[in-house]
């Protein structure tokens, strides 16, 4: 058996799919399931006066990089052993290297831990030992780089959308949003470089224009289910349709254009970096908005704008730039369908 027959065996295959698209978009889920839950436990702690939630919120904190390692493992297919031992990968490149770094342990370990899985008799041994040693390893050499470029890239992008709000507001809006919709994660990422700001408004604007936008202009083909599930859900349900017909994404496109901009020069709109990447995905974006935008801008003036930049514009602009491709017959009833 050659090298390659071995890995394929072992499940362990070399692809931007497996390493970026599967296990970035299951770092969200591991991300979501800790650090997102957490905020948000948190913040209804706090407004609400109940402790419990607030020490409940703290674990689950706590756990974002056992969850994150644990979560792509499981992408990745490990074997049991690999999958519990990836936790160990997981909270060391989380503490070292954020996020990033818990992803760059977590995958690495994991594929190691796959080849060695079950070709030695004392496989209880061998297997944590390589998964917890070599991601342990490459959180300590490659943790503090990472965490200190996603940092200064974050903060790059923040500077930049404060000296040129316009440009930089489309620009986040548009890219943060279309990664929403493809198989890349978005709040992964945002979460990532600590996107705050109004940067990390616009890219909440971007996110919400693609998810209400899909849910809005699909709603004669998946009625109320479709509008739930895209919604406050994922507009990235709407991928395989995108797939076979991509022009189907032009008015959630346009609306992210526009809405990011006037998030940036009109509204001033921020948020912080759990919140920027999830659009209205369980409505943390506008939980997260809220919490910091009310400070500022009163709670009235805030629940205006989230709901004018969130929700109605890009509703009714997805709405009306679909109805007029739908004359043109860009669009054609069940392009849009959904299986929900």
């Amino acid at each position: 058996m050659n090298f390659k027959d071995f890995l394929k065996k072992k499940e362990v295959s070399v692809s931007v799919k497996s390493y970026f698209l599967d296990a970035l978009g299951a770092m969200a889920f591991g991300l979501f399931a800790s650090l997102l839950m957490g905020t948000i436990f948190t913040t209804l702690g706090e407004k609400l006066n109940i402790p419990l939630l607030i020490e409940i919120a703290k674990y689950a904190k706590q756990a974002t990089g056992a969850a994150i390692g644990v979560s792509i493992a499981y992408s990745l297919h490990a074997p049991s052993l690999v999958l519990f031992s990836a936790t160990v990968s997981g909270i060391a490149g989380n503490a070292l290297g954020g996020p990033v770094g818990a992803y760059v342990a977590a995958v690495i370990s994991t594929e190691f831990g796959k080849i060695v899985s079950k070709e030695t008799k004392i496989d209880i041994l061998v297997t944590p030992s390589v998964v917890i040693i070599s991601g342990v390893l490459l959180a300590m050499f490659v943790g503090p780089g990472i965490n200190a470029f996603m940092e200064a890239f974050g903060k790059f992008i923040e500077n930049a959308t404060e000296m040129r709000p316009l440009l930089m507001g489309l620009v986040v809006s548009v890219s943060v949003g279309m990664a929403l919709t493809l198989p890349i994660s978005s709040a992964a990422l945002c979460i990532a470089i600590g996107l705050s700001g109004i940067a990390a408004g616009a890219a909440t604007a971007g996110c919400c224009a693609q998810m209400v936008g899909f849910a809005v202009m699909s709603f004669r083909e998946n009625r109320w289910g479709g509008l739930v599930s895209q919604g406050i859900g994922t507009s990235m349900l709407q991928m395989p349709n995108i797939v076979k017909k991509p022009i189907i994404a032009l008015p959630a496109i346009i609306a992210s254009i526009i809405v990011g901009p006037i998030s940036t020069c009109v509204f001033h709109m921020t948020n912080n970096p759990t919140g920027s990447g999830m659009g209205s995905a369980g409505l943390v974006g506008q939980i997260m908005g809220f919490e910091t935008m009310a400070p500022e801008f009163g709670t009235l003036p805030t629940l205006g704008m989230i709901l004018l930049v969130h929700f109605i514009l890009p509703a009714v602009i997805s709405f009306l730039v679909s109805e007029l491709m739908r004359k043109k017959q860009w669009i054609l009833t069940g392009d849009m369908k959904l299986d929900v």
